[in-house]
């Protein structure tokens, strides 16, 4: 899904970080004069640097030319020279998916997400919060989405909140639009009882 954002973004914070080395180069080289550091060692260091960083990021992603999600988070790092490269999101991430009407039917929302590129594998970390297109919310601490094998998954405690009824358990498995699911060593079902209760001046004594 962000397939099409990260080549934009690849070519476009390419130059823009080449430009930005070469004036740090230019203002940390030292002249004929100076004694050399032993800063520069550290600054080639390519693969414990990102290859991009950008802070305060909202964006939306197009499919076949119509708008289909929106990305919201303070910080986006790139680390394309790691073993293995992955996409850093640590100060929380938002992602909505729209509607044919563009209205926000489904969500994912984390404390932290990491999205490892090679294997096309998200890790979604602290307090996930997951709503699908039914309106069914889920909560957990970890979750994985392997975008190979179309498949979530969790092996932590995990909170489905339906319409009628809140589900728990410990370990979990699911497709993609997060409809189909299996719940292993389910703790409880809890139904959810609507009582309406009648504004006090309609109470009769």
């Amino acid at each position: 899904m962000l397939t099409s954002y990260r080549k934009n973004y690849f070519f476009i914070n390419t130059s823009i970080t080449i430009a930005c080395w070469a004036v740090v180069m230019l203002l940390l080289f030292p002249s004929c004069t100076e004694k050399k550091r032993p800063l520069a060692a550290a600054i080639l260091q390519r693969d414990s640097l990102p290859i991009m960083r950008t802070l305060g990021v909202s964006t939306l992603i197009s499919d076949s030319g119509i708008t289909r999600y929106r990305i919201t988070t303070k910080e986006w790092i790139i680390f394309d020279r790691k073993n293995p490269p992955y996409w850093s999101f640590e100060k929380g991430l938002l992602l909505e998916k729209f509607d044919s009407t563009y209205h926000v039917d489904a969500s994912i929302k984390a404390d932290t997400a990491y999205y490892f590129s090679e294997k096309k594998l998200w890790e979604l970390k602290g307090h996930v919060l997951i709503k699908n297109m039914k309106g069914d919310k889920f909560n957990t601490e970890q979750l994985f989405w392997d975008q190979n094998l179309q498949k979530v998954y969790s092996d932590k405690f995990i909170r489905i909140q339906k319409t009628d009824r809140i589900i728990t358990g410990h370990g979990f498995e699911s497709n993609q639009q997060m409809t189909v699911y299996t719940i292993h060593k389910t703790a409880g079902s809890i139904p959810i009882v609507d009582k309406k209760v009648a504004p006090p001046d309609t109470i009769k004594h």
